[in-house]
């Protein structure tokens, strides 16, 4: 057993996606396109003798649902600290982050002897199981611009993804729940990202992509009148923005919120999914 150990987690943003659920959280989730980020979470995990174990992210202790199923799905105790570049709550997936995080940290302090696949189904059935996410973790331990084109974790997710790198800027206005819209009728916004997909399949391009996304936030209904007036204005100066699933985020490839007259958070997709660092 080691002292500790640290994995690094891109954030994930969502462009656009369709929910499936099932019994078994494993093979539930989304299908669905986004961008990983070099913006993201680190993770740290180091065994405790505590009875129960802790969790801390930015300094301050946490509930975070999927990180204490991970922790009991692995059989151990441990102190689990996570620093996020990104917002939370705001649709970048920072639980999905964690719960990875966790699982490949975990693996590794107590020698618990899994491969990737098997740890991101711990984390991604924990992260369904929650209701705080569909899709991030696949996503996640892709990299890249991951099109997932099955629902479930890995052992179920067929997945594909556009061959591009890009600049992303982001602005967060605020947060938005991602369980109150998942346990809500996601039947109007389920259409809407099959019809999105379609899209990308045929045209795997980022323009595609940003187009496919503008048009799944309008169409499902999820748009709030802060998010739509700050695309439109990077719109006005030719830029390419859209809404970050599920949060009252804008994200913009180039710089376009640059352009219309925003100081965002500055960053590239990243080229690799998660990985341990230490």
């Amino acid at each position: 057993m080691r002292e500790e150990a640290t994995a690094f987690v891109p954030g994930h943003i969502t462009g656009f996606f369709s929910a499936h659920p099932d019994d078994d959280p494993t093979k539930a989730g989304s299908r669905g396109a986004g961008v990983t980020l070099t913006h993201g979470v680190e993770v740290t995990v180091e065994p405790t003798p505590e009875t129960e174990s802790t969790i801390v992210l930015d300094g301050t202790p946490v509930d975070v649902d999927p990180v204490g199923t991970v922790l009991e799905t692995l059989e151990v105790t441990a102190r689990v600290e996570a620093t996020s570049d990104v917002p939370i709550g705001a649709g970048f997936g920072v639980s999905g982050a964690m719960a990875l995080g966790t699982a490949l940290a975990a693996n590794r302090v107590f020698d618990r002897t899994l491969s990737t696949n098997e740890l991101v189904t711990v984390a991604h059935g924990a992260e369904v199981q929650a209701g705080t996410g569909l899709g991030d973790v696949v996503a996640q331990a892709h990299g890249g611009i991951p099109i997932r084109l099955e629902p479930g974790g890995p052992h179920e997710n067929a997945l594909d993804s556009i061959p591009a790198c890009t600049r992303v800027e982001y602005i967060s206005f605020g947060q938005l729940s991602t369980a109150d819209v998942l346990s809500g009728d996601t039947e109007a916004l389920t259409v809407a990202g099959e019809r999105a997909l379609s899209t990308i399949v045929a045209e795997p391009t980022l323009e595609s992509f940003m187009y496919a996304s503008r048009r799944f936030a309008r169409e499902a209904g999820l748009l709030t009148d802060r998010v739509k007036t700050t695309v439109d204005e990077v719109a006005a100066v030719d830029g390419e923005a859209s809404m970050a699933m599920l949060g009252e985020t804008v994200f913009a490839l180039g710089t376009g919120l640059t352009d219309a007259g925003y100081e965002p958070a500055v960053c590239e997709t990243h080229p690799a999914g998660a990985t341990l660092t230490d």
